[in-house]
């Protein structure tokens, strides 16, 4: 066992379930087939970080995916909840410093997740900023209750808000490098994962064609 432990939350991938805000443009086949690229990019980049891992899915456990890692079922009413929960599971079992990350993020790697986890050695908290406002990666030393409770989740303010609260109760925090996920039809046509992806853009034309 590591000191530094690394929580990833997924999504059960299921058609009409994930990147709902995408699939009103191309459609829940689309979403789908993005989102499953978007998470084979963050389990690649997760496997490559020297901590602990914990795979938290939104439903149920997955066997064929995220082999040799850790695996819980997410538990709580909202977001906060289960984030909180499953810190609150990992401080329990030892660990001292953790980031958790989610599974949407084209351009994540490595080196994000072990600069979260290097953050935790000065500061209470960690965050890596989202370009719409809310925030790819959260890392705590310990517990801090406020980060998850009351926070307008999904909104624009999010990271701002969480700030503010922390500064007001003198809690300490570092900030990584904004990366942007991806919500929208725009977010992914701008995004150089998509560029790149000729495959993904020949799927996404076929099904909407």
């Amino acid at each position: 066992m590591t000191k530094g432990l690394v929580i990833v939350f997924v999504k059960n991938i299921k058609l009409g379930t994930v990147k709902t805000r995408l699939a009103k443009t191309i459609g829940n086949q689309g979403a789908f087939e993005v989102y499953k690229e978007l998470v084979d990019i963050t389990e690649k980049a997760t496997s490559e970080v020297e901590a602990d891992k914990r795979i938290y899915f939104s439903d149920a456990i997955l066997d064929t995916k995220w082999v040799g890692f850790e695996k819980f079922v997410q538990q709580g009413e909202d977001l906060g909840t289960r984030m909180k929960n499953a810190f609150g599971q990992g401080f329990a079992d030892g660990y001292e410093r953790i980031v958790l990350i989610g599974s949407d993020l084209p351009d994540i790697n490595a080196s994000h997740i072990y600069n979260g986890l290097k953050a935790l050695e000065h500061s209470e908290t960690v965050f890596g900023p989202a370009i719409d406002g809310g925030y790819y990666l959260i890392g705590l030393s310990k517990i801090h209750d406020c980060v998850f409770e009351n926070k307008p989740w999904s909104q624009s303010i999010l990271l701002q808000e969480t700030l503010s609260e922390l500064k007001s109760k003198n809690i300490t925090f570092s900030i990584l490098e904004t990366l942007n996920d991806i919500d929208t039809f725009e977010d992914l046509i701008a995004s150089d994962f998509y560029k790149s992806n000729a495959e993904l853009q020949e799927k996404i034309k076929q099904l909407n064609d």
